[in-house]
């Protein structure tokens, strides 16, 4: 499968897309998270499962997807996983879709 076949697969469902909007600024939906700064450090997996009511293996699975995709760094500190957005791949791929489809600036 090809990056750009993982990001497509990646977008292609509604939590996934949720996931990339919240950790747009963790500081607003995650402030209570103890742990480690959301902004600094990311936000934790678990945080992220109990917001969506989903199990941390099916969160997982969110986050793997989004991370093959390119669209998330996730960083392991002790027992947990934090994710943060990665703006660089984001904004490339919203720059190849853009070229892809011939989408003119409105």
């Amino acid at each position: 499968m090809t990056i750009r076949e993982d990001q497509v697969k990646a977008l292609a469902n509604d939590t996934r897309i949720e996931v990339l909007r919240l950790l747009d600024d963790p500081a607003a939906h995650f402030s209570h998270q103890d742990s480690a700064d959301p902004v600094k450090t990311g936000v934790c997996v678990q945080l992220l499962a109990a917001h969506f009511q989903v199990s941390q293996p099916t969160m997982s699975r969110h986050i793997e997807l989004l991370k093959r995709a390119g669209f998330l760094k996730a960083k392991r500190q002790q027992k947990w996983t934090y994710c943060s957005r990665d703006e660089k791949a984001l904004a490339e791929y919203a720059t190849w879709l853009k070229t892809s489809l011939n989408i003119k600036d409105i």
